[in-house]
């Protein structure tokens, strides 16, 4: 994603500009650089109907490479237009076929798979897990079943259809945030649960990571599994971000 000048290569892109702002306009606000519009990959405008959401994706871009601006840098500097640009190109013209995708995580989500042989991690799962489960039931009346092992459970098929209609329900801005939230997470559950307001990113990441943290407590730490769950709390809390700033009312 890029003003207009997007790096062929996939190596990222050097700075070109000098200032970020955000155009007010009558479809929303869209961010230029030096007055021109971003461009998305499919070369749709970077624009947005929140005001506070595109006076911070002008803020990423406007820090995007200023340390250094001989230096390439890749999409990691703009994770924001990076859920924007999912929302606008690929969201936005594909509802039916984001909301089956997500539902698919549901239908097999991490939250159902507990641990059958080692009664101390079981009991930590149930502590952590079952309340979302719980959650999940009372709020959206969708009711998972669980099993304990690798073997898949087959679930209702009123969950499918449970999930599928709390999502077509979703904006696409909600849709956008929980296409990064939830196979960070693994769970559906929890992604809803994030964006929904009803847990926060940080304890969504604990809760997800139980197993990997169990591991690290019996074996040490492994420098692979922090790095995974750092990047997963890093996808988890960039979500959150960009639905509590597209919700939210400009001043």
């Amino acid at each position: 994603m890029t003003g207009n000048n997007r790096d062929r290569h996939g190596v990222g892109q050097k700075r070109f500009w000098s200032n970020a702002s955000v155009i007010a306009g009558p479809h929303g606000y869209t961010v230029t650089l030096d007055g021109k519009p971003v461009r998305l990959p499919g070369r749709a405008s970077l624009r947005v109907i929140s005001k506070p959401l595109a006076e911070a994706l002008a803020a990423e871009w406007q820090a995007a490479g200023a340390d250094n601006p001989a230096k390439r840098f890749g999409p990691d500097a703009l994770p924001l237009t990076r859920i924007a640009g999912a929302m606008i190109e690929r969201i936005e013209p594909h509802r039916d076929h984001a909301v089956a995708t997500l539902a698919g995580y549901g239908e097999y989500d991490l939250l159902c798979y507990h641990t059958g042989d080692d009664k101390s991690a079981a009991a930590r799962e149930n502590e952590m897990w079952h309340p979302w489960l719980n959650w999940l039931r009372e709020r959206h009346g969708i009711d998972l079943h669980v099993t304990t092992g690798i073997m898949p459970v087959v679930q209702p098929a009123a969950v499918k259809k449970g999930f599928s209609g709390l999502l077509g329900e979703k904006s696409d801005a909600e849709l956008a945030a929980l296409g990064v939230a939830v196979p960070a997470l693994g769970s559906l559950v929890l992604g809803l649960a994030v964006t929904e307001g009803s847990l926060s990113a940080q304890d969504a990441v604990n809760i997800a990571s139980l197993d990997e943290r169990t591991q690290m407590q019996r074996w040490g730490q492994d420098p692979a599994l922090l790095d995974h769950v750092a990047v997963v709390a890093a996808d988890v809390m960039d979500a959150k971000r960009f639905i509590m700033l597209a919700t939210a009312q400009a001043d």
